[in-house]
């Protein structure tokens, strides 16, 4: 049904295998566009290392049908989301138009915001040759008081030419910006200076309706809470070979070749993906390190976690490059909230030691780390806080020393005063029968 669905769509259906390796699979399904030929982006596929393989099972999709206006039942927006959804999930790479489609619906349901159809991205600086449509995008350097981006992109990179739709992103935590639109950019549906007067009107009333700057996005991607991955282009002649051949100056070309291949790296969980290998906690001390389900309140506790991350180019599972770790000891709300640290001569291994509260119950050992591009981890542990028994109470308090120390006095004080009081009474009853023995 599925091959059918396209074949009466009249799309190119070329179902490949990925000799490089990816985390969740290594079939790649790419659907073009009859008026594309797959020569065009002969770099783009040969950087992933495709092979020819004749059965249509997938695990990612590369969807450069940016202009079709109606898709198969088996790649409906609904079907697209399922698979998003799926167990393993699929990842997605899809290209744009300037005309409305499915796609452009779709990517609304993403936090993505199109222009009008038919308005792509112009610029007019720097002052070049060819189409307007036509754009170098020069990836500007992240000012250090910002948040840091997630590495998608390879340090460096020469400007990139674009040429397609730009979009608005939204606030969904779950977006990853890869490359924004450059500053004196703006979406219109003619390259001439026309329709001026309406920019300026748009920035007199605060920017509405304004589809302009580098609050566009031109490619961005988006991490399900699945795990799945998709990427969002504004259009695929960014994937094209004569992008990727073009010169920014002679002799020097513009960085889409490297882009591209960092793009699909992201989109195929092949980059920036993390697991936890293993996690164990111990009493702090234990030279056996044995993990147990019951504490006692007040113990000092050490908490070890090992993380790894994917290398695509061995297929290896090597120590991960990161330094903002928390681990949390939970009953409902966090009790503790404390950094894990790296283990000194131990790659990808963390560990932190602290107090357990004062506090008996039901406490969980939580690591939650999610961060804009890379694999959400997750891991959580039970145990138990109990008071100590009858048996393991200290049996003196150095703290408690004034308490005993009038406990002991106020014992001695007793015992002196009884001790002279029934002295005396003895003394004064010898008294009175001796005078009574005198008088008879």
């Amino acid at each position: 049904m599925f091959i059918r669905a396209l074949s009466i769509l009249g799309l190119v259906l070329l179902p490949l295998q990925i000799a490089a390796i990816s985390r969740t699979g290594s079939s790649v399904l790419i659907l073009l566009e009859p008026q594309l030929n797959p020569d065009d982006f002969s770099l783009f596929f040969n950087g992933l290392k495709l092979t020819t393989h004749n059965v249509p099972s997938f695990s990612h999709v590369i969807l450069f049908a940016p202009t079709t206006k109606t898709l198969p039942q088996d790649l409906s927006p609904q079907a697209i989301v399922s698979l998003l959804s799926a167990n393993p999930p699929v990842n997605f790479l899809i290209a744009l138009s300037p005309t409305a489609t499915q796609l452009s619906t779709l990517a609304a349901e993403f936090s993505l915001t199109l222009p009008p159809p038919n308005t792509p991205l112009i610029s007019h600086f720097p002052p070049r040759e060819g189409p307007r449509t036509t754009i170098p995008i020069t990836i500007p350097v992240r000012p250090p008081y910002l948040p840091k981006l997630p590495p998608v992109l390879s340090p460096n990179l020469p400007p990139i030419l674009f040429s397609g739709v730009p979009h608005y992103l939204g606030d969904n935590p779950l977006l990853v910006e890869i490359l924004r639109a450059p500053p004196e950019s703006y979406a219109s549906d003619t390259e001439s200076d026309k329709g001026g007067d309406t920019l300026v009107d748009a920035v007199e009333k605060g920017g509405e309706g304004l589809w302009a700057g580098s609050e566009l996005g031109v490619v961005t991607g988006f991490q399900a809470r699945s795990g799945a991955r998709v990427t969002w282009a504004g259009g695929v002649d960014v994937f094209s070979d004569a992008f990727a051949k073009a010169e920014v100056a002679p002799g020097q070309k513009y960085g889409n070749e490297r882009f591209v291949k960092d793009v699909a790296a992201w989109t195929f969980q092949e980059s920036l993906n993390l697991r936890v290998d293993y996690a164990t906690h111990y009493l702090h001390g234990d030279q056996n390190k044995t993990q147990r389900d019951r504490y006692t309140v007040n113990d000092q506790l050490v908490f070890t976690i090992h993380l790894s991350a994917f290398h695509p180019e061995t297929g290896e599972w090597t120590p991960p490059r990161i330094d903002d770790l928390q681990l949390e000891f939970t009953m409902l709300d966090p009790h503790i909230r404390t950094a894990l640290f790296p283990t000194h001569g131990v790659p990808g291994e963390f560990s932190v030691s602290f107090r357990a509260p004062d506090r008996h119950g039901v406490f969980k050992f939580v690591v939650d780390y999610r961060r804009k591009g890379f694999t959400s981890l997750y891991h959580s542990s039970t145990v138990s806080i109990v008071p100590p028994r009858h048996d393991e109470y200290p049996r003196f308090l150095s703290a408690a020393w004034p308490y005993y120390a009038g406990a002991i006095s106020t014992s001695l004080g007793f015992l002196v005063f009884s001790v002279i009081y029934l002295g005396g009474e003895v003394d004064r009853t010898i008294k009175g029968k001796s005078k009574g023995t005198k008088a008879q």
